[in-house]
């Protein structure tokens, strides 16, 4: 009879952990855990509105992040001071299971930036290493941008 009263309280205790354990939801990375390869860059290419203004859009390229996998290479367009594109420019691709996981997972992550207008966002589940290097090269973009 004991041990049922021990069991039954240890089991019970563990079910409370397990269920009061909270994850951190803070997924940035430090630039110094993975190295770049090249600088940001930017580039600008004004544009004509419609009503006779002119509005910059500026386009800036995040540092390559070196992932596990392969390197991971954002650009990001901002217009009048906001994010309005992203673009992968490179991804881990060397074989098939990358391409699907990619193929799934980064328009996610470009669709939670532009709505997000930041770094500041969840990072994919199942491709984890791809947010990671993504969320680094952006936030490398973004700091470029100054925005």
């Amino acid at each position: 009879m004991r041990r049922i009263v021990i069991w039954l309280a240890s089991t019970i205790t563990i079910v409370v952990l397990l269920f009061g354990y909270h994850t951190s939801t803070n997924k940035s990375t430090s630039a110094a855990t993975v190295p770049s390869a090249s600088a940001p860059t930017a580039t600008s290419s004004p544009q004509a509105g419609s009503s006779g203004n002119s509005s910059n859009i500026k386009t800036y390229t995040g540092s390559v992040a070196q992932t596990r996998w392969g390197p991971v290479q954002v650009k990001i367009t901002v217009q009048d001071g906001k994010l309005s594109k992203v673009t992968v420019v490179q991804e881990p691709n060397g074989n098939r299971r990358d391409q699907e996981i990619n193929d799934q997972a980064l328009p996610i992550l470009i669709d939670e930036t532009v709505s997000a207008q930041s770094a500041k966002i969840d990072m994919v589940s199942g491709a984890t290493v791809t947010s990671e290097g993504y969320l680094q090269s952006l936030q490398a973009a973004i700091d470029e941008a100054g925005i």
